[in-house]
């Protein structure tokens, strides 16, 4: 059985603004990202006193101030169907991939395997296993095609996270073209 306020969440955190605080932060008071976080779970009696406080900062002080959780990129798989497929190889071609990578289509009355969705792919190659594929499939993946994935941890959304990461890249690539125009004007320092 549960009781009153048994479980503390993070919208139960009260922000006690010191100083100029209130007026800075007026637009935007300091709180919680998200609001049904559990901290902790009381029994009759118990009671939680805390002060909390907190630092902004960058990931490239501290891994702890990086808001990204997991970043990936992999090479987009791309699957060429040399010969036609068709008939129960079409559906057992279809089977080899995750779903709605390959759908069967009729043409001319005919049911033949086409690939509608690569992306979907994860690149298992089983497809390969099939004697009766030989040379009818090819699979690649697109050498300048790549797909990233980025988690957040909530602080800043994934896609924002991006932008902020290609603002960094271009930043970086100016200081290192100005590097490089000093060097080939004879501008370096000796």
């Amino acid at each position: 059985k549960k009781y009153i306020n048994s479980a503390v969440y993070s919208n139960q955190i009260v922000w006690d603004p010191k100083g100029e605080q209130e007026r800075q932060f007026a637009d935007s008071p300091i709180r919680p990202i998200h609001d049904d976080i559990l901290i902790t779970k009381l029994r009759p009696g118990q009671v939680v006193s805390c002060e909390l406080h907190c630092e902004k900062g960058v990931g490239k002080d501290h891994a702890k101030f990086s808001p990204v959780a997991t970043a990936s990129y992999r090479l987009l798989p791309e699957i060429q169907i040399l010969e036609d497929i068709t008939g129960d190889d079409a559906e057992l071609f279809r089977s080899c991939f995750p779903p709605g990578v390959v759908d069967i289509v009729e043409e001319n009355g005919v049911r033949k395997a086409k690939v509608v969705n690569p992306r979907k792919d994860t690149v298992s190659r089983e497809v390969l296993r099939h004697k009766q594929f030989e040379g009818k499939v090819r699979l690649t993946r697109v050498r300048d095609h790549f797909i990233f994935n980025v988690e957040s941890t909530g602080i800043i959304a994934p896609e924002k996270l991006i932008e902020q990461a290609l603002d960094v890249l271009m930043e970086k690539c100016a200081i290192a073209k100005d590097a490089m125009a000093k060097i080939t004007n004879g501008d370096e320092e000796k």
